[in-house]
């Protein structure tokens, strides 16, 4: 289904905010008929919103009736209504009741407050008021949806981070989470970004030191091709001249609809983005777009093997300064679990790769992953299982219990604001 930019004011194709096109259906005739949106709850979703928001914002705006919370999920509205109508209405639902009146952001959070609505931006930490005149705004302080675990987890965390930052520092550059505004003394508001992400890391690092060691599990029953470095130059020079170096690109042991074995598109693409980088003097100089258009052009801009090329193509041992630069183009191929894996495996061989030269990198593993996190590129179901299983799929077994012991305070800490979430539901 087609994607659109939640701003649609916004014509850069790497935006990070992406939601579905509204797809509607018209059913019955005469006095009976109405109007079914099939997707509303993809793009109520992609908002971070209630669906019943939506209908029923759609139903003050077109003076028409419509369900909420449809138990078979078919969002209804009296009459017939053209998609492109609603996609309009949609507009202004996200400029009233989405978008940071001061940034512009989508990411925001809906608080009631003392009878007022507040959207709270992720971004720019600027609180602003709904105007309470809109009729939605009345429904909305009516029906108060109920916060989430995952909601409560990272306000929680965020919360820490920011406590942590204040005691460290000594100059309250932690700030203050209710505040209004966010800290005149401080313009750019990723360089308070950056400093919560440090004081989280720091946070997370000396929390862990305190607990007892776990054993990492290991499935020594599980098969798996042995990608070490030694085995792959072994295989390597086994193989005709014009098919060496494919196993590291290619060394996913699961076919792609097809596309395994002996397709080299994958290659194509790697070796493409190296020679651009030599070209222009360093990978940080290579384009996002460019590289994007190239696995377009291959075919493979939705494939999880993709994920592998890149990270071991657009990443070094500068990985940490390069990961928010690159967040853009991963968001849009990163799709599916099975994309994320494929993130956090790419990441293991690159670290392994390095590991000789940088010993340091080991070092760099739970910030790599707060970042991933941070760019929501992982989620924490799949963080949590990749961190507590070391694997042969990707590197060799040893190098694998190194990085996943190295990324214990990282899954330590998603664990514990889990557990804290629950105890806060059971008071």
């Amino acid at each position: 289904m087609a994607l659109v930019n939640v701003r649609r004011d916004v014509s850069d194709p790497f935006y990070r905010y992406k939601m579905e096109r509204l797809q509607t259906k018209i059913e019955g005739k005469g006095n009976g008929i109405k109007t079914v949106v099939v997707n509303l709850s993809s793009v109520a979703q992609s908002l971070a919103r209630p669906g019943a928001y939506l209908i029923k914002y759609f139903g003050f705006e077109l003076g028409a009736q419509t369900n909420i919370d449809p138990p078979d999920d078919r969002w209804i509205i009296n009459g017939a209504h053209e998609a492109n109508k609603l996609q309009e209405l949609l507009d202004g639902f996200i400029a009233k009741f989405v978008l940071c009146k001061k940034c512009k952001n989508p990411e925001t959070d809906v608080h009631i407050k003392d009878g007022n609505i507040l959207l709270d931006c992720k971004a720019c930490g600027q609180r602003t008021q709904v105007d309470l005149r809109q009729k939605l705004s009345g429904f909305i302080l009516k029906n108060v949806p109920k916060k989430t675990k995952k909601d409560k987890a990272e306000r929680k965390a965020a919360r820490k981070a920011k406590q942590n930052g204040t005691k460290e520092n000594g100059n309250g550059s932690g700030g203050d989470e209710n505040s209004d505004q966010a800290s005149p003394g401080n313009d750019d508001p990723y360089n308070d970004i950056a400093s919560d992400d440090d004081a989280l890391t720091r946070k997370i690092k000396t929390e862990a030191q305190g607990l007892e060691k776990r054993e990492v599990e290991v499935n020594e029953d599980d098969w798996a091709v042995d990608m070490s470095e030694e085995a792959v130059k072994a295989r390597q020079q086994q193989l005709p001249g014009e098919f060496k170096q494919k196993l590291v690109l290619n060394g996913d042991d699961e076919d792609e609809e097809g596309e395994g074995g002996g397709n080299t598109v994958y290659d194509q693409l790697g070796t493409w983005i190296q020679e651009q980088a030599e070209q222009k003097g360093d990978i940080n100089n290579v384009d996002d777009i460019e590289i994007y258009l190239k696995a377009q052009e291959l075919s493979i801009e939705a494939k999880h093997r993709t994920v592998l090329v890149l990270v071991q193509t657009v990443f070094d041992e500068n990985i940490c300064s390069q990961i928010g630069k690159r967040a853009g183009m991963l968001k849009k191929v990163v799709s599916s679990e099975r994309h994320e894996k494929a993130l956090l495996g790419g990441t293991e061989r690159l670290i392994g790769s390095l590991l000789k030269e940088h010993p340091e990198m080991l070092e760099k593993v739970v910030k790599i992953l707060q970042l991933y996190y941070h760019h929501d590129l992982i989620s924490e179901e799949v963080a949590t299982k990749w961190g507590t299983k070391a694997s042969k799929k990707y590197v060799d077994l040893a190098v694998s219990k190194k990085v996943r012991k190295a990324a214990e305070p990282f899954i330590t800490w998603l664990a514990e604001a889990e557990e804290e979430d629950s105890d806060e539901d059971d008071e």
